[in-house]
């Protein structure tokens, strides 16, 4: 029978180690598939051992020595090339050092990144393989994400994992020429990891959880190799905008606070200021990217704390400079949100029609700002249809809860 002690241990090691366990093993291998499936093999023998034997003092470094056996011997299963072989016997070598003299073993998850960006990975493929490589994320969960069929996505990270081993892409930060074509892709897998920690208001999806934190850790990872690239600081600074407001989107009772009601008080404000300094900092390069605009944006909202009011027109400002470099469908409802509350919602609702429909099909943001436009326009019979929509597209319960709330309004 697996006790509670071993089931929680091995939940932890997951959740706060995975990552960095197949990043070691896949930059040393060099076959990302391979390593997968070893540190699997590794976490099920924990499973069958730790019950018996005890959980032992180093669980990570018992799974280090224990996947890179499995690595071996699906080696030799497979009759690799006699070249590799030295390579996975050096692995063993390193595994055993390090679970014997070391506390932890090496970040490898930014080499890992920047192979998944490499130029002969398909580009519709890298944040996805990102996304489950690096922070263990399910196919299907990755699916829902890019709405494509899980089938199908398993189908497509399958056969990029099998290019990164046949044309041994190395695992290693690429030079200064190279960054600029890998570095947005990476910027932008690091995001929405921490996008999909963030949505899960009610800390109740236990795939969601830590992916926040480690986000925030890949950025500032990524901040001491570049340290002075603007659009490295500027995604730091946004993410460390949105987590100092973590708590205060949760009231007392458990109910979801939506940012402009939010008690200031209950913000994080070293996490703010550590934003603030990353943001001016980002600025001083006079390189504007996306992030940094986004960065703003989130400034701009924590102002309220001092004025006591939020100035929606900058926002605007800020939205409108963010869709001519980008204009995402979020950032076009984002723009949409902003000019309603600066200049009335009959504005906002002419531009939230120009977004094409297709975009918005099942964007939740996107129905949930229809609804509250068509409500403050009189047109409830449309703001109810909306609201329905909004509710059906959110998965978070809080923010659910919030929404049948207002709908019932009327």
């Amino acid at each position: 029978m697996l006790t509670p002690d071993v089931h929680d241990t091995v939940e932890r090691v997951v959740r706060d180690s995975y990552s960095r366990l197949v990043a070691f093993l896949a930059a040393r291998s060099r076959d990302v598939a391979a390593a997968e499936d070893a540190l699997a093999d590794a976490f099920q023998a924990a499973l069958q051992t730790w019950p018996r034997s005890g959980v032992p003092d180093k669980p990570e470094a018992w799974l280090l020595v224990t996947a890179r056996r499995k690595l071996i011997d699906a080696a030799l299963h497979n009759r690799v090339h006699d070249e590799a072989m030295p390579t996975l016997l050096a692995i063993a070598d390193e595994a055993y050092d390090l679970a014997s003299h070391c506390s932890e073993f090496p970040d490898e998850r930014l080499k890992l990144l920047f192979v998944c960006a490499h130029p002969a990975i398909d580009v519709a493929a890298r944040t996805p393989l990102m996304l489950q490589t690096v922070l263990g994320l399910d196919a299907a969960r990755i699916a829902s994400v890019f709405l494509v069929k899980p089938s199908a996505m398993g189908q497509r990270l399958t056969r990029v994992k099998a290019k990164i081993r046949d044309a041994r892409i190395a695992f290693e930060v690429p030079e200064a020429k190279e960054l600029p074509g890998r570095l947005d892709a990476v910027l932008e897998a690091i995001y929405a990891t921490y996008g999909t920690g963030w949505a899960d208001v009610a800390g109740a999806d236990a795939r969601r959880k830590g992916l926040a934190t480690e986000a925030i850790t890949l950025g500032r990872l990524l901040l001491q190799l570049l340290p002075a690239e603007p659009e490295v600081q500027g995604l730091l600074a946004l993410m460390l905008y949105c987590e100092a407001r973590r708590d205060a989107r949760l009231n007392k009772d458990g109910d979801y606070v939506p940012l402009s009601e939010q008690d200031t008080e209950r913000w994080r404000w070293p996490l703010l200021g550590e934003a603030h300094q990353l943001l001016l900092s980002a600025e001083q390069a006079r390189r504007v990217g996306c992030f940094q605009l986004e960065a703003a944006i989130q400034s701009a909202h924590t102002r309220r704390a001092m004025s006591g009011h939020t100035d929606w027109e900058e926002i605007a400002l800020l939205y409108e400079g963010l869709v001519r470099l980008a204009p995402t469908v979020g950032a076009l409802v984002g723009r949409a949100a902003a000019v309603a509350e600066a200049r009335g919602a009959a504005t906002g609702w002419s531009m939230l029609e120009t977004i094409p429909a297709e975009s918005i099909a099942t964007y939740q943001p996107y129905w949930a700002l229809a609804a509250h436009l068509l409500r403050t326009l009189d047109r409830e019979e449309e703001a109810q249809c909306a609201y329905s929509r909004a509710i059906g597209l959110c998965e978070d319960s809080a923010m659910r809860e919030f929404l049948v709330r207002k709908a019932s309004r009327a």
